[in-house]
């Protein structure tokens, strides 16, 4: 088991939605040599910023959470970005982190990387048994291509990385951007501007029948800290709850906490994504003792009240000062 109070640990995204509760998370376990390598100061996809980083921060444990991501839109937009920063991200900092000989290298994957049509749960020997959904294949496949290289040099050098797969994350400070956020987020942004604009209809992409897995984002950076310390093998190991809900159902529930009492109307023009998502997660628990402990609607009332309250912030401060 390693103490991660005891470690130099540099954490990439460390800034995003995940990574800022991680390295919250990290602080109250008494880890006081954390560093985050912030973006425009190191571009992760340039060869020299990776050397550069590890050459002066000397990290003996590097958690690489470092992603271009976003929501179908977004993807449909960005394949070729999407896979390429991805890919070339991850790829140079694990060589940068054998070569440097880090302790412990800890890669995040993505639920997208799991084929299309996965039996559900989703079992991770079934990684590999198809084509992931179309409309994100290119991401999925980009980071599914860091868990080859991370079982390659641990077979050829004996390197200690391990590969995890978190399910869609939710909770204070996601991207709440109408072009790039995922499900939850939007959906609680168009609620609660509809509602604040008296409008009686939503507009929502597909038609509502997908299903889909949430973790509270909390929950994940314990997760990732518990991996972290104790787990030490080949195998990818799901994040999750273990629990799935129809984007129908969801929309519904968000619609009802928000206020939003109009109608929902879906917009089947617009593709629906993966079919169902939900997994296995008896792995993370039997392995290091991984449970996901946040109900789904106390994580969603959070979620909704963060961001009321921060858009009330952003008004207060647009608003006109009295002379």
């Amino acid at each position: 088991m390693i103490r991660l109070s005891e470690k130099h640990i540099t954490v990439t995204g460390g800034a995003g939605f995940l990574g800022t509760h991680l390295i919250r998370r990290l602080n109250q376990t008494g880890c006081q040599a954390v560093f985050v390598p912030f973006y425009p100061d190191w571009d992760l996809t340039q060869p020299a910023d990776v050397e550069r980083l590890f050459a002066e921060q000397r990290p003996e444990v590097l958690i690489h959470l470092a992603a271009v991501v976003g929501g179908i839109g977004a993807n449909r937009a960005n394949p070729g970005r999407f896979f390429y920063d991805n890919a070339i991200m991850g790829i140079q900092l694990i060589e940068a982190a054998r070569r440097h000989g880090v302790e412990k290298t800890v890669v995040l994957g993505t639920i997208c990387a799991y084929p299309k049509l996965t039996p559900v749960p989703f079992q991770e020997e079934n990684l590999w048994n198809g084509f992931p959904e179309e409309t994100n294949a290119p991401y999925g496949i980009a980071k599914k291509a860091l868990l080859v290289q991370c079982q390659a040099y641990r077979e050829q050098y004996g390197m200690n990385a391990i590969y995890l797969l978190p399910v869609n994350l939710y909770g204070p400070d996601d991207n709440f951007d109408t072009e790039s956020s995922h499900v939850i987020p939007a959906l609680i942004r168009k609620c609660v501007e509809a509602v604040e604009q008296g409008r009686d209809e939503i507009v929502l992409w597909g038609d509502g029948s997908p299903t889909r897995e949430f973790l509270y984002v909390e929950d994940a950076a314990e997760g990732i800290i518990l991996a972290t310390e104790r787990y030490n093998k080949r195998d990818p190991v799901n994040l999750g709850t273990g629990m799935e809900i129809a984007i129908r159902d969801l929309a519904t529930l968000i619609a009802q906490m928000t206020g939003f009492d109009g109608r929902i109307t879906w917009d089947r023009s617009k593709p629906n994504g993966q079919p169902r998502r939900c997994l296995d997660v008896t792995r993370a628990e039997r392995e290091f003792g991984f449970r996901a402990a946040t109900p789904f609607d106390a994580g969603l009332r959070r979620t909704i009240a963060w961001y009321q309250a921060r858009r009330m912030a952003l008004l207060a401060e647009k608003a006109p000062k009295a002379q």
